[in-house]
């Protein structure tokens, strides 16, 4: 009985959410959401933006499709608030986990397209590092425990030409943060937001930007960095002088510079080997009046924090081993919060799983958009298809195909679950309209007499007493155009 009760909330919160986004769609939205429904269940991968068109699920025609992606209107701010108020994953302590990172919809024929960026990429032609044209896209989510890689996006902007991405990725994540507030995911009683980033983000300096709220901020750092500690207890010099105010420095590539650590763990995993972490306290970087602090106003801040060093004995797929280098917001770190901050980054990479399912399965880097306007309605609505799927997770043991094996729960992947979606959609139905048609009807059939009765108009009165408003409107003076010629 509670498990059919769960299915009852599940099919509720979806038919709720599904609701919500079509009151979302301002413009077109009949064809905005059956697109949306023709994605969810169209058979295998979306390889072209057209073939959603012969889904059943969309019943207009295929100009319908491009007119809502050219022409179509979406309330991003009230959608965004929907989705803050679903129900979202959190850590084993409670607290919510979000993490932050930039995809980009690559273009290299979009040489006259406006707004686009040179994108870094790795992997294309002879695996070397490009920069090509595209639409880099920032992402937020919120990511689960466990083996898994589902994920709830809850917010995506796209990132202009020549922007900081630093303080457009602080901006984001703030509002993302108070509408989680608002919705009442996070109160005061709960543990701080853990917001995970990696090697491409500023983490000292989002942390120094996100400072009066309460977020801790996690992120990659390169291996050549050089840290600073604390200044040393102040000793006069006899000669006089400034008092120092940064201590030594701390070398990542060099271990003399370690010292005893401030914490360490030892955990045994199946595919890894003894996993090591190792973390030192109160390390900050030494800032500069250049780049992204040029502009700042008084002396420069010092931002500290906890260096972990993450390394494994061996990879599965026996490459080269190197250790992983994290910076952490918060200082006095215990062995706890060292694990906690590892397993938090390792669940960082389900982003990049939903991802590469926004691109391989779901099309979203498939249309050819020009406008830039329209490429961000479709990346909403690969937002709102995999909400959807989210939803119906609880559901999917009952929407398997009959031929697909009985699997559990916490072992579905996105893709099962779209699998048999169709099926759930034929329960719920849909809130958009039926179409119109588009040719004028066939008319009287071929053989068949006009019954109706003809209006008639009494002429010769109008005439005589020269009642002009009697007249038909196709009568009067004026709108019968004149010959000429």
């Amino acid at each position: 009985m509670l498990q059919q009760i769960d299915k009852r909330e599940a099919f509720a919160t979806l038919s709720r959410f599904r609701a919500g986004f079509y009151d979302c769609l301002d413009g077109r939205g009949d064809a905005l959401f059956e697109l949306t429904d023709a994605l969810l269940c169209a058979d295998g991968p979306v390889k072209t933006q057209v073939e959603l068109a012969l889904a059943p699920e969309h019943r207009r025609g295929h100009g319908s499709l491009y007119g809502g992606l050219n022409h179509g209107r979406i309330d991003v701010a009230r959608l965004r608030r929907a989705l803050a108020g679903l129900p979202l994953p959190k850590a084993a302590d409670g607290r919510l986990v979000l993490a932050v990172d930039v995809s980009p919809w690559l273009g290299p024929d979009t040489a006259t397209c406006p707004d686009r960026s040179f994108c870094h990429t790795y992997g294309r032609g002879d695996a070397k590092h490009q920069m090509i044209p595209g639409r880099p896209y920032s992402v937020v989510a919120a990511l689960e425990t466990g083996r898994t890689s589902w994920t709830a996006v809850l917010d995506a902007i796209r990132l202009n030409p020549g922007a900081d991405v630093a303080a457009v990725t602080a901006a984001q994540v703030r509002d993302v943060v108070e509408r989680l507030v608002a919705a009442g995911q996070w109160t005061v009683a709960d543990p701080d937001i853990l917001v995970v980033r990696d090697a491409g983000y500023d983490a000292p300096r989002i942390a120094y930007l996100l400072g009066n709220l309460p977020v801790e901020v996690l992120g990659r750092m390169r291996s050549d960095r050089v840290l600073r500690r604390p200044t040393p207890p102040r000793a006069y010099h006899p000669k006089g002088g400034r008092p120092p105010k940064h201590g030594s420095e701390f070398i990542f590539g060099d271990t003399a510079t370690w010292g005893v650590e401030q914490a360490v763990t030892v955990t045994d995993t199946p595919r890894y080997g003894k996993a090591t972490t190792r973390a030192w306290d109160r390390l900050h970087p030494r800032l500069t009046k250049r780049a992204a602090w040029l502009d700042h106003d008084g002396p420069l801040p010092i931002i500290e924090g906890t260096v972990i060093r993450l390394n494994v004995e061996h990879l599965p797929s026996g490459g080269d081993d190197k250790p992983v280098w994290l910076w952490w917001s918060r200082v006095d770190a215990s062995p706890a919060d060292v694990d906690r901050c590892g397993q938090a980054f390792l669940r960082r990479f389900d982003l990049g799983h939903t991802f590469r399912l926004f691109k391989q399965t779901l099309g979203w880097t498939k249309p050819r958009l020009r406008s830039p306007r329209a490429a961000d309605r479709w990346t909403w609505l690969i937002i709102a298809a995999h909400t959807q799927l989210r939803l119906a997770r609880p559901l999917a043991v009952g929407l398997r195909r009959p031929w697909e094996k009985k699997t559990e729960q916490h072992k579905l992947t996105v893709a099962r679950v779209r699998r048999g979606f169709r099926n759930l959609h034929a329960k719920s139905p849909s809130p958009a309209s039926a179409p119109k048609p588009s040719k004028p009807g066939p008319g009287r059939p071929a053989g068949s007499k006009n019954r109706r009765s003809a209006t008639r108009h009494d002429v010769g009165r109008v005439l005589a007493t020269g009642e002009a408003h009697a007249r038909p409107s196709h009568h009067r003076k004026g709108t019968t155009p004149r010959r000429t010629g």
